[in-house]
């Protein structure tokens, strides 16, 4: 199977119709190995415009194909779901590195839940744990 099949397949599978740009913009996340922003796919395809970006980020994640996270920085970051179609594969932990400025999904990490008071329904989780990713941690204690 080629690799433009496989991200066809990806995309048939949550339900996304696979264009050509759709199946560009899937390829480009693929090449991230941390979260990425709007502004990151932007720059790595700078051919497709804003707005065709801003849409299919929306729709990817409507569809559960990715998970936007709040890392604090002032920019959503995103990332590639793992699991199945399922909202909640984005319960987990979420790092960010306050030297690089890089965020991770760690997935064998599930983010505690919280027992709300009767009446509240919770959808969605954020949590993020902010210190030194490995590589700035060992650059920080060989000075």
């Amino acid at each position: 199977m080629t690799e433009h099949e496989t991200y066809r397949q990806e995309l048939d599978a949550r339900g996304i119709r696979p264009t050509s740009v759709r199946i560009m913009i899937l390829r480009t996340m693929h090449m991230f190995d941390t979260a990425f922003s709007m502004s990151d796919i932007e720059q790595a395809l700078d051919t497709v415009d804003k707005s065709t970006v801003f849409r299919t980020l929306t729709l990817f994640a409507e569809r559960h194909l990715i998970h936007d996270i709040d890392d604090g920085s002032g920019a959503v970051k995103y990332s590639l779901c793992k699991g199945d179609s399922s909202p909640h594969d984005h319960m987990h932990v979420h790092f960010t590195c306050e030297r690089c400025h890089k965020t991770v999904c760690i997935r064998n990490v599930q983010a505690p839940m919280v027992k709300l008071p009767a009446g509240f329904a919770l959808h969605d989780v954020n949590y993020v744990l902010k210190g030194l990713c490995p590589d700035c941690n060992k650059e920080q204690t060989t000075y």
